[in-house]
């Protein structure tokens, strides 16, 4: 077992392990990767107040999201082809979320099924849901959700154009891997990866192969992605799908104060303030400075997450003492998976869980919901002071 003490450590090793297409999908941003950067450069810019003589014994990191216990308040993000970081990656990261007592969030566009990842777990995950043209198919997608017990359904709103990542089209990336020159030379030097890969239950986008009336094969599957998305979605629709789900919603995507209004409006549970992670509008600002906004808009009449730029304890803690009731890891939980599986989603968990604890203890705190700003020096005209 390797000495892993940070995020970064397993990104080292994920880089490593895995082809460099899957890599760069994970970490990289749309056009010159801005927001990207910004997501996690912004939260340098908030300190943190150090207290003393504070008895911190009995310190608990518990919370709730959505009225669901969590071990902290931290759920694993939707992240697509997670299937192809390592083998069978959605059913061992959705393993490794619930025996830590957090919540795993399964993509549309995920490797392992709905139903796959249902059979390898005992307690309810949440779903991911695209909005598609084909109105039958999604229907039958969240039915789908319904009869595997998901416990929330989390719509995602700013993808109904997909933003250009440049990384991802210089490498072709596709699932399974194109095979030019390149992509097999990258390939060879990653064979415990595709030793792996050859005894994963699946290689193909799950939730849609067989599913979808006209999809046999890899390029027909693609030529179907990069069409289906819905650009007509509105709120109107998005009331429909709350009707047609009939549970907990979810809203992904929020990064204006006007549109959580409107989340608001339609009646969601909980709503995400993220950019995508930096993956489709570039220059947007980072979703830690749009959190304050957006929380002065809706108070404490939805519960506000926060996803985008959190590869800490130390950002956990910022983000929730700053408002935010939960937060969501992508990149941080998938380079752990990339390095070594299920154990090092557990590993990427433990190292964000001991930095929130152990930070919390030294900013006088024992409990996590007692966090608030008292514990942040945030600085002057953090949020911008834009011109309108």
């Amino acid at each position: 077992m390797p000495t892993i003490t940070t995020i970064q450590d397993l990104k080292e090793r994920h880089e490593r392990r895995v082809p460099r297409m899957f890599y760069d999908y994970a970490e990289s941003g749309s056009w010159t990767e801005q927001t990207f950067r910004e997501n996690i450069t912004d939260f340098e810019q908030i300190r943190l107040r150090q207290r003393v003589a504070v008895d911190m014994s009995g310190r608990s990191t518990a919370s709730q999201m959505i009225h669901e216990d969590v071990s902290m308040p931290v759920a694993l993000a939707p992240v697509g082809i997670t299937g192809m970081q390592h083998a069978d990656g959605e059913i061992k990261s959705a393993r490794a979320a619930e025996a830590f007592g957090v919540p795993f969030t399964l993509s549309t566009m995920s490797i392992n099924s709905i139903e796959d990842v249902a059979e390898a777990t005992t307690k309810p995950f949440w779903f991911q849901l695209y909005m598609m043209k084909d109105t039958d198919y999604i229907s039958r997608l969240i039915q789908r959700a319904k009869d595997a017990k998901c416990s929330a359904l989390v719509i995602t709103l700013d993808l109904q154009i997909l933003g250009q990542r440049h990384k991802d089209i210089k490498n072709g990336l596709s699932t399974p891997p194109k095979l030019t020159l390149k992509t097999m030379a990258n390939l060879a030097t990653k064979w415990a990866w595709g030793i792996e890969m050859l005894g994963a239950k699946r290689r193909e986008f799950g939730n849609i192969v067989g599913h979808v009336q006209g999809i046999s094969d890899p390029s027909s599957l693609s030529t179907w992605a990069a069409e289906s998305f819905d650009p007509t979605l509105d709120w109107d629709k998005i009331a429909q799908l709350k009707q047609q789900w009939g549970g907990k919603v979810i809203l992904k995507g929020i990064l204006d104060a006007e549109d959580a209004k409107m989340a608001l409006k339609v009646g969601a549970d909980a709503i995400i303030v993220s950019n995508h992670g930096g993956r489709q509008l570039d220059g947007a600002i980072s979703s830690i400075r749009a959190l304050p906004a957006i929380l002065d808009v809706v108070g404490d009449k939805i519960e506000v997450h926060m996803d985008g730029g959190i590869r800490s304890g130390q950002d956990v803690l910022k983000a929730v003492a700053m408002g935010a009731k939960g937060t969501y890891i992508g990149r941080a939980f998938i380079h752990g998976l990339g390095a070594m599986g299920q154990q090092g989603v557990t590993r990427a968990l433990e190292v964000i869980h001991k930095e929130l604890d152990t930070t919390m203890a030294l900013c006088g705190e024992t409990q996590v919901n007692d966090l608030g700003r008292h514990n942040l020096l945030i600085p002057k005209g953090f949020e911008g002071d834009w011109q309108d």
